[in-house]
């Protein structure tokens, strides 16, 4: 039997003296579950903020993109690639070629970047939900066809109604003899009609989408490709298909989720995450160290506990180890209660949602809130940490009372 722990255990729930003792004793259990119980609840609401946020660029983010470590384009024309494409797990496979362009409609000129895609990018079923204008339609029986960002179509003033006007596209050549009687001659120019207008975020507003063969022959691109986007199938583990494809590939490519296709936009979510966890850390702190005001009062009123364990043979590290325990399960047991709190708290707002945005909001009416157990870990670590340091010195004190009893007697 643990004999201090045991101890521990009779002192927690055993009448003190001083009413005084209880008191403080529960207002540190009930800091520390409203602390604990408020950073939980916190750190979900922004794991709910995050899958939003980046479920916005969904559309037009697959779930894992191939490039290059090195260089713009490679070969996909190789034995994995191949088998790759057929895997079972991968729902679409796309071929994506991209550059920068100049672009043309009407008497008006603007820069944006042209992305031909093949045609299992059509598979995302969310691309029509993107449609502000037009349609998606990148080939038809007149030929190509390109959907557009609304930043360029504002830039440009492109009208999708309009079958007669086409867009012309400039990429300069891959091999340029400088003719200063004509420069136009060291560009390739094409022309397409726009059939649709997209709009998603800024970031992607500002470009182009074509059939991937008007891509290569506008960059004068035979085989090789930018970038392979994949998507997976309903079910599938991400993060493991993901391990997966990077160690088939090795050092020459890398594999991106979508977090890290947004790293800008993951890192200030999760700057703000981590910003918001050391103040409520530092709330808790406070809470945390009332504990040793109880302990201090505890220690006091045991002194004649002491006195009797001490002539019984008691050690000054079993003394010690007592009063540990003491604080440990007075802020470890708020501790707990608080993420029961948070839980319910997540279920509740989950279901119901009962912490309403605002009516100004268009994208959601509530909260978002997600649950990640790494976050109930990381509490759970914290409060323990701290509440270790806070009852270690508390219980030197009783030490200190085992030397005054020693010089009594």
């Amino acid at each position: 039997m643990n004999t201090p722990l045991y101890i521990a255990k009779r002192y927690l729930f055993a009448k003190k003296s001083t009413n005084a003792i209880n008191l403080i004793s529960g207002i540190s259990m009930v800091g520390v579950m409203v602390g604990s119980a408020a950073l939980i609840i916190i750190l979900s609401v922004f794991n709910g903020l995050e899958t939003v946020v980046l479920g916005l660029f969904d559309t037009m983010t697959p779930e894992l993109v191939i490039v290059p470590a090195k260089g713009k384009t490679f070969d996909p024309d190789t034995k994995y690639f191949s088998s790759l494409k057929k895997n079972k797990a991968v729902f679409s496979y796309t071929e994506v070629l991209q550059e920068n362009a100049l672009l043309k409609y009407n008497q008006k000129q603007a820069v944006g970047m042209v992305k031909g895609v093949s045609l299992a990018y059509l598979k995302n079923s969310k691309l029509d939900s993107s449609i502000k204008e037009g349609h998606f339609i990148l080939q038809d029986k007149n030929g190509y066809n390109a959907v557009i960002g609304s930043t360029l179509q504002s830039q440009l003033t492109v009208n999708t109604l309009d079958p007669f006007t086409e867009m012309e596209i400039f990429s300069p050549k891959k091999t340029i003899a400088v003719n200063t009687l004509n420069p136009t001659d060291d560009f390739v120019n094409k022309n397409i009609r726009v059939s649709g207008v997209f709009e998603v975020q800024q970031e992607f507003d500002n470009g182009i989408i074509v059939p991937l063969a008007f891509a290569r022959e506008l960059l004068g691109e035979e085989k090789n490709v930018s970038t392979i986007e994949i998507n997976l199938q309903a079910g599938t583990d991400v993060d493991h298909f993901q391990e997966e494809v990077a160690e088939k590939l090795g050092k020459d490519f890398e594999v991106r989720n979508r977090a890290e296709q947004n790293q800008s936009l993951y890192h200030i979510l999760n700057t703000e995450k981590w910003a918001v966890y050391i103040i409520l850390t530092f709330i808790l702190i406070i809470a945390i160290f009332n504990i040793i005001g109880s302990l201090t009062m505890l220690v006091i009123d045991k002194v004649k506990d002491i006195a009797i364990l001490t002539s019984l043979g008691a050690s000054k590290k079993l003394i010690k180890r007592i009063f540990l325990f003491e604080g440990m399960m007075i802020t470890m047991s708020g501790c707990v209660l608080g993420l029961i709190i948070g839980l319910i708290f997540y279920f509740i707002q989950h279901k119901y949602g009962i912490i309403k945005m605002g009516e100004a909001n268009l994208l959601m009416e509530s909260y978002p809130i997600g649950l990640k157990w790494k976050d109930y870990i990381l509490v759970f670590v914290t409060v323990g940490f701290f509440s270790f340091l806070a009852s270690a010195l508390s219980s030197n004190l009783s030490v200190k009372k085992i030397d005054q009893i020693n010089q009594t007697i």
